[in-house]
């Protein structure tokens, strides 16, 4: 038994609260008990005191896209690489990449990945995955450094036709394969879905494939009009566009995660809402990809489940949101926009994406909830209460203030300290492993 206090415990949830010298009590995986430090130090004498020191404490964050593969792209340089437009960015950059990567790459850069995250304070990652190098086995390798990092997790493998038959085939098994082993899996720290790329690399024929491999009360993790040209793509060869296109292929649902959703229309956010389908926007990738800013504030208007990713650009979620925040205002030419949408995403949104996945009730902090919980070193210099907490997160916090990470009630990280991480093995094989693939790529190999 954990007790994590001494410190401002914003618990979140439909009845947000602030205790101002809280402790939250944490037996197994769950939160047992909040209340005031001096009490429930009485109450539980035997449990292992963790002293905040006047720090905050929150629930754990979560990423509601990611790309874990991306991660070994950091500084690289691809010879002839010279793009001019997002689909030169995708083969020039990414598909290149991913078509290098092994198992022991996607590993490694998994582990690299969740241990961002941790040190960040994100506790659940969504994450969406590409190697065309290593298609078979790819996903049951991040699940394993996921388990290593105790980290929680929903994975599943981008499929699409870029690379041909073959390989389109072995990438909804490996789906298919990790879908049939998450079902077997009781830890609620693993979840799986029928991941796809996006419309304009997949045939009506591999969008049936998918269907038909994708079992009940599982949805599809799926790019949609992140670019115009997957618009185009749809327009001209189906005679409909992207969001109909998946309707009709009955792709879409409560479970479904539809990335970006930058170009879409008024009809399509129509359907979006009446099927129920989630939808991440990634703000950092789309600006750094020149693609757009998405439609998201009208999306949440009219009642569409809207959450917050970042497309592997970062694990912080504190970043992502500022970015956001000032991404729409900028957009929109109304500085009063954003305010109270992208909070709702990242600590709402981002919930409710996770309760669509896993049993255990994520991002509030109450009796029986998951006991995910971080603690993060910020001093403020103004007044500090419930109603204002989301100014503070806004102006005031960035990842590397997070100083505690509690995972499913163990704790990985605490005054800045990894607990029971090899961090400098993990960091200097991810240099051996990265330096490989690089020389691959640039080689051709």
């Amino acid at each position: 038994m954990l007790l994590v206090g001494n410190g401002k415990v914003f618990t979140r949830g439909s009845e947000p609260k602030m205790l101002e010298n809280g402790s939250v009590a944490i037996e197994g995986t769950k939160v047992l008990e909040l209340g005031d430090t001096q009490d429930l130090r009485a109450k539980y004498p035997d449990a292992q005191w963790m002293d905040a020191q006047g720090k905050l404490i929150m629930p754990g964050l979560i990423n509601a896209h990611d790309h874990i593969y991306s991660a070994f792209s950091r500084g690289l340089s691809i010879q002839g690489y010279n793009p001019h437009n997002f689909l030169d960015i995708l083969d020039g950059m990414w598909w290149t990449i991913d078509r290098h990567l092994t198992l022991e790459d996607t590993k490694m850069s998994a582990m690299a990945t969740y241990l961002d995250c941790i040190r960040c304070g994100v506790t659940t990652v969504f994450d969406h995955h590409a190697s065309y190098g290593g298609i078979q086995g790819s996903l049951f390798a991040i699940a394993e450094a996921a388990k290593e990092l105790g980290m929680r997790t929903c994975l599943c493998y981008e499929v699409s036709d870029r690379d041909g038959e073959e390989k389109m085939q072995a990438a909804v098994k490996e789906n298919a394969d990790f879908l049939a082993f998450c079902q077997k899996d009781e830890t609620d720290m693993v979840k799986g879905m029928m991941g796809m790329h996006a419309s304009f690399t997949l045939s009506d024929k591999t969008l049936d494939l998918c269907r038909e491999n994708t079992p009940a009360g599982v949805g599809c993790h799926i790019h949609v009009a992140e670019g115009m040209t997957d618009v185009y793509d749809s327009l001209k060869k189906y005679g409909k566009r992207v969001i109909q296109r998946l309707y009709d292929h009955d792709l879409l649902g409560e479970k479904t995660i539809t990335g970006h959703c930058i170009h879409v229309n008024g009809l399509e956010m129509e359907i979006l809402k009446d099927t129920n389908t989630m939808v991440v926007h990634n703000p950092e990738s789309n600006m750094g990809n020149a693609v757009g800013c998405p439609p998201t504030l009208e999306m949440m208007r009219r009642g569409i489940l809207c959450g917050l990713g970042t497309d592997g650009y970062t694990q912080d979620m504190f970043e992502s949101m500022k970015v956001a925040n000032i991404l729409h205002k900028h957009n929109l030419c109304d500085p009063t926009v954003a305010w109270g949408e992208v909070p709702q995403m990242l600590f709402y949104g981002n919930a409710e994406i996770g309760a669509r996945y896993f049993s255990s009730k994520l991002g509030v902090l109450e009796p029986g909830a998951a006991a995910d919980v971080i603690v993060v070193d910020y001093d403020p210099l103004t007044p500090l209460h419930a109603d204002n907490l989301n100014g503070h997160c806004l102006f005031g916090m960035m990842g590397h203030d997070v100083s505690g990470t509690i995972i499913n009630g163990q704790v990985k990280m605490w005054d800045k300290e990894l607990v029971g991480i090899d961090q400098k093995a993990i960091m200097a094989k991810c240099r051996e492993q990265s330096a490989d693939l690089w020389n691959r790529i640039n080689a051709g190999k």
